[in-house]
């Protein structure tokens, strides 16, 4: 199955993640399909950039985003993008 997920980046202690597309079976920071964008918890407010066209695309594929990105890619409005992808099919 293929799931959209982080993957951890930057030094110890200064996390830094990318939300990337991966087989589920890789590990945490393995090798990736594709990169949709980043994540910076770090920044205050928290920094989110994401392609949310890429992202619909994968996920109209069948591609599951775990919890915590749901959560990121829910505040940026990917579900209501991604009920109009589907009501346009």
């Amino acid at each position: 199955m293929v799931r959209i997920r982080l993957t951890r980046m930057g030094k110890k202690k200064q996390p830094f993640y990318r939300i990337v597309v991966v087989d589920q079976r890789k590990k945490r920071d393995g090798a990736y399909i594709e990169s949709l964008g980043y994540y910076n918890p770090l920044k205050e407010p928290y920094e989110v950039k994401v392609d949310i066209d890429k992202a619909v695309e994968w996920m109209l594929k069948g591609a599951q985003p775990s919890e915590t990105v749901s959560k990121l890619l829910g505040k940026l409005g990917l579900y209501e993008k991604l009920e109009a992808a589907k009501a346009k099919k």
